[in-house]
C-alpha cells in the first residue's frame, strides 16, 4: 500500500508540473487571440490551444481530476467550434475564457483536497457558462472600451516549449550551488596558505642573509685571535665547525621549503582554475532567461488594464538573457509593483490620451540588458502621463519627509516616491494610494545589492532604472581597515579611493566635505556611522577615504586603510539577522576571520541621517502634553458589519460611534466632532456617496478624511468615490483588519 501511495504522489507531482506549463501556455494564447491573431496565424493559435487542452484533459483523468477533466472537455468543444468558424473570437468569450483559466489554476493548486461548496458551486457555473457560450454563440459586435480594440500581436512566438531540456529539482541545483560556493572558500584558504609559505621564505632567506653576515665576521675573529696567540682561538674554530655544519642543514631546509611553496603554488593554481570553472558552470546550470520571469506578466498586464478600462501592449526587450534564478525570484515582486504603478499612476484612460493627441492604448516596455561586466539593467518603461515633481514635493513636505531649506531639484523630487509612506494618488484603494509599493521596491532590490532609480518627463511617461548583479555567489569587493576591524566594501560602489591632508576638509550647511574632481562631496567617517569608537592620538599627517555612490548619489566615507581588493563568497547571516543596518551579509578570509560586508545604499542613508539629526532637548524644554484618543464615526446600515468595524476600531485605541445611514451621520457630524468617517456606500435614506458629498460641501467639517468601506468594486464606482471627494476606498470582497487600521493611521 505504501509503494501504490508513494507512486500516487509522484504521478501528482508530475502533473501539477505539466498542468501548470500548459495552463502558461494557454493563457499566452489566449493573449495571442485577443491581441487580434487573425487569418492563417488565428487557426495556427486556436489548433495549438485546442491541442493543448486534450492534452491536458487526459492527464486529469489519469489521475482522476474529474474537475478539471469537465473543464477541459467543455473548453474543448469550444475551442472545436471556433475551428469550425461556428464560434468566433470576442472580448466576452476571451473573458469568460481567462476566468476559466484562473480558476482551472486554483483547482490545480488545491488537488488532492476535497472541494468546498462554494468551490463546487463556482465549477458548476463555469462549465454552464462554457455551455451556454458553445450553444448560443457569442455576439462577435459585443462592444468593446474604449482603447480595448483588438491589435496585432508584438511576435508570433511558438505556444509550446522548445529545445532539449532535462527536469531537475531545484533543490539539488541549490545543494550543488551551495558546494561548489564552499569551494571557493578553499580555494581561497588555499591562496592564503601559499602565500603564507612564500612569506615564510622570503623570511627564512633575509635570516639567512644576517647569519651569513655573521659568519663572516666570526671568521674573521677566528682568524685575528689565531694570528694573537690567543688561547680562545680553539673554542672559536669549534663554533665555526657547528655554525657550518648548520649552514649545511639549513641550506637542504630551504631547498625542502622552497620546493614546499613551488608546489603549493602550482597546487594552489590547479584548484582555483578548477574551482572556478566548476562554480562558473554550476551558476550557468541554475541561472535561466529573463522570460521565465515574464511568463505570468502578459496575463497580469491584461488583468489589470481591464479592470480599470485602459488599453495597455506589454513589450518585452532582451529576455533571453540569463540571471541567477535566485535573484529572479526575488525580482518578481518588485516587478508587479512596478508594472501596477505603471497602469495605475501613469497610463491614462483611453478618452484622456486621446485628447492628448496619443494613441488610445498604452504602451509598457520591460527592456534587459548588461551593463559593466557583471551587471544587468532592468528599465521598466511607460508613455503616460508621468510624475509631476511638483506635486511630489508639495506631499513630501506635507507628509514631513523633508525639511531642507534649500530647495529640492527634480531629480532629487522624484527619488522621494521611493520614501514609504509617500503617494500622490487622490484616493487610498486595495491597489494603490498607500505609498508602500515603490519603497519595497527600493529595498529588495538594494537587498540584491543592486540600486533602482526613476527619470520621468510629465505628459510623456516614466522610465525605472534597476541595476543588478547577475548572480549573488561571489562579487569583486576591497577591504578597509578601521582600526583592528576589517569590512568588505563591493567593488560596484566604489567610485575611487584617495588620500588627501587634514586642512584639505571643509565645512558646509554643517557637514564636512572635500573636493574631489572639482566637485564639492560629502565626508563621513565610516567608524561614526557604524557606531565605532574614534582612535585615540595624533591625527595623521594623511587621510583616505573611498568615495561610495548609490541610487544617485555619492559620498566619501573616511577609513584608516584599503588593504586590498580580492574576490568576496557572500554568506548570508540567517533569518534572526536578515535585516541589520548597513550590513549585507559576511564572508569569511582564507585565513578564517569573518569579515562584514556592508550595505552602500544603507550607509549613505545613515550618513546622511546622522549629518542632520536634531540636537538632544534638554528635559527642562519637554512638555508633557495629555493624550487625545482620536474618533471615528462608523457609517453602516448592517448590523454585523457595524459591530465588526467598530470592534476593530475600538481595539486599536480609537473611540469609536456608530451610525446607522447617512441622515444619521450627518447628525452626528452636526452635534460632535470626529477625525475620521468611515462608511457604507449602499445604505437607505442617505448613501454613503452622497453622504460623501455633503461633507465636502459643509465647510464645518469640509476637511475630515473618509473612507468608504463597500461591496461595490466596479471603476465607475472608484471613481465616483474621487469625484465626490473620498480619501480612500476599501472593497469589502478585499478587506483586512491591517489594511483598514493602515488606512486610518494614514489620514488622521
Amino acid at each position: 500500500m505504501a509503494t501504490t501511495n508513494d507512486f500516487q504522489k509522484k504521478l501528482l507531482a508530475t502533473f501539477r508540473v505539466e498542468a501548470a506549463e500548459r495552463l502558461k501556455t494557454i493563457v499566452n494564447g489566449l493573449l495571442q487571440l485577443e491581441r487580434g491573431a487573425s487569418g492563417s496565424h488565428q487557426a495556427e493559435v486556436i489548433e495549438a490551444l485546442f491541442r493543448e487542452v486534450h492534452s491536458l484533459k487526459g492527464a486529469a483523468r489519469a489521475v482522476s481530476s474529474s474537475e478539471i477533466e469537465r473543464i477541459c472537455k467543455s473548453c474543448e468543444a469550444l475551442f472545436a467550434a471556433l475551428q469550425r468558424a461556428s464560434l468566433t473570437v470576442s472580448p466576452t468569450l476571451m473573458d469568460l475564457l481567462h476566468r476559466v483559466t484562473a480558476f482551472t489554476e486554483r483547482l490545480l493548486a488545491n488537488l488532492g483536497s476535497t472541494l468546498s461548496s462554494e468551490q463546487s458551486k463556482m465549477l458548476d457555473r463555469m462549465i454552464g457558462e462554457l455551455d451556454a457560450a458553445l450553444a448560443t454563440g457569442t455576439d462577435s459586435s459585443t462592444t468593446v472600451p474604449p482603447g480595448m480594440e483588438q491589435r496585432p500581436p508584438a511576435s508570433s512566438a511558438a505556444l509550446g516549449p522548445s529545445g532539449e531540456t532535462v527536469r531537475i529539482a531545484i533543490s539539488k541545483l541549490d545543494s550543488l550551488l551551495l558546494q561548489a560556493e564552499e569551494l571557493l572558500g578553499s580555494k581561497l584558504s588555499a591562496i592564503q596558505r601559499t602565500a603564507e609559505l612564500h612569506s615564510l621564505l622570503n623570511e627564512f632567506a633575509a635570516w639567512k642573509r644576517k647569519l651569513t653576515a655573521a659568519q663572516k665576521e666570526l671568521h674573521s675573529l677566528a682568524h685575528s685571535t689565531e694570528r694573537n696567540g690567543n688561547h680562545d682561538t680553539v673554542n672559536a674554530n669549534e663554533l665555526l665547525e657547528l655554525l657550518d655544519s648548520s649552514f649545511s642543514f639549513l641550506a637542504g631546509f630551504e631547498q625542502r621549503l622552497s620546493a614546499i611553496a613551488k608546489s603549493s603554488s602550482r597546487d594552489q593554481r590547479s584548484l582555483s582554475s578548477l574551482v572556478d570553472s566548476l562554480l562558473e558552470d554550476v551558476k550557468k546550470a541554475v541561472m535561466l532567461p529573463f522570460a521565465t520571469l515574464l511568463e505570468a506578466f502578459p496575463k497580469l498586464v491584461r488583468d489589470l488594464a481591464h479592470d480599470q478600462r485602459k488599453g495597455v501592449d506589454l513589450t518585452v526587450r532582451g529576455a533571453e538573457i540569463e540571471i541567477d534564478r535566485r535573484i529572479l525570484e526575488r525580482l518578481k515582486d518588485p516587478l508587479i509593483h512596478l508594472i501596477r504603478n505603471c497602469i495605475d499612476h501613469g497610463i491614462e484612460a483611453p478618452e484622456e490620451r486621446k485628447s492628448r493627441g496619443k494613441a488610445s492604448r498604452g504602451t509598457i516596455m520591460i527592456s534587459v540588458a548588461h551593463r559593466n561586466g557583471n551587471k544587468i539593467e532592468i528599465t521598466v518603461e511607460d508613455d503616460g502621463a508621468g510624475i509631476d515633481p511638483d506635486k511630489v514635493r508639495a506631499t513630501a513636505a506635507r507628509k514631513g519627509l523633508f525639511t531642507e531649506t534649500a530647495p529640492v531639484s527634480d531629480a532629487e523630487a522624484l527619488d522621494l516616491i521611493f520614501q514609504s509612506g509617500l503617494s500622490t494618488s487622490a484616493m487610498l484603494t486595495d491597489l494603490s494610494g498607500r505609498g508602500l509599493g515603490l519603497a519595497i521596491v527600493r529595498e529588495n532590490v538594494e537587498r540584491l545589492g543592486g540600486t533602482v532609480s526613476v527619470e520621468s518627463t510629465v505628459g510623456r511617461g516614466s522610465t525605472f532604472r534597476l541595476i543588478l548583479p547577475l548572480t549573488l555567489a561571489t562579487f569583486q569587493g576591497f577591504l578597509v581597515q578601521l582600526d583592528n576591524q576589517l569590512f568588505v566594501l563591493p567593488a560596484a560602489n566604489i567610485e575611487r579611493v584617495l588620500r588627501f591632508r587634514p586642512e584639505d576638509i571643509r565645512t558646509a550647511e554643517n557637514r564636512e566635505t572635500i573636493v574631489v574632481n572639482g566637485e564639492i562631496v560629502s565626508l563621513a567617517r565610516l567608524a561614526d556611522v557604524l557606531g565605532m569608537k574614534r582612535r585615540d592620538g595624533l591625527a595623521p599627517q594623511s587621510l583616505q577615504a573611498v568615495v561610495l555612490h548609490a541610487a544617485n548619489k555619492r559620498m566619501a566615507f573616511l577609513v584608516d586603510a584599503v588593504v586590498q581588493e580580492q574576490e568576496v563568497l557572500v554568506k548570508n547571516l540567517g533569518p534572526q539577522l536578515a535585516r541589520v543596518r548597513n550590513i549585507a551579509g559576511a564572508t569569511i578570509l582564507g585565513s578564517g576571520k569573518v569579515v562584514p560586508i556592508l550595505n552602500v545604499p544603507d550607509l549613505i542613508k545613515s550618513a546622511v541621517r546622522g549629518a542632520g539629526a536634531a540636537r538632544p532637548v534638554p528635559a527642562a524644554e519637554v512638555r508633557e502634553e495629555p493624550i487625545r484618543r482620536r474618533s471615528v464615526l462608523v457609517v453602516e446600515d448592517s448590523i454585523t458589519a457595524r459591530t465588526l468595524l467598530r470592534t476593530i476600531l475600538e481595539s486599536a485605541g480609537y473611540s469609536v460611534v456608530t451610525a446607522v445611514d447617512g441622515i444619521d451621520a450627518l447628525t452626528q457630524l452636526r452635534t460632535s466632532e470626529f477625525d475620521i468617517v468611515v462608511s457604507d456606500v449602499d445604505m437607505p435614506r442617505m448613501n454613503g456617496f452622497d453622504l460623501t458629498a455633503k461633507i465636502r460641501a459643509e465647510k464645518k467639517f469640509a476637511d475630515v478624511p473618509v473612507v468608504l468601506v463597500t461591496a461595490l468594486e466596479s471603476r465607475e464606482d472608484r471613481e465616483r468615490g474621487v469625484e465626490v471627494g473620498a480619501n480612500a476606498y476599501i472593497v469589502k470582497s478585499s478587506f483586512d483588519q491591517s489594511n483598514l487600521l493602515d488606512v486610518v493611521r494614514r489620514l488622521v
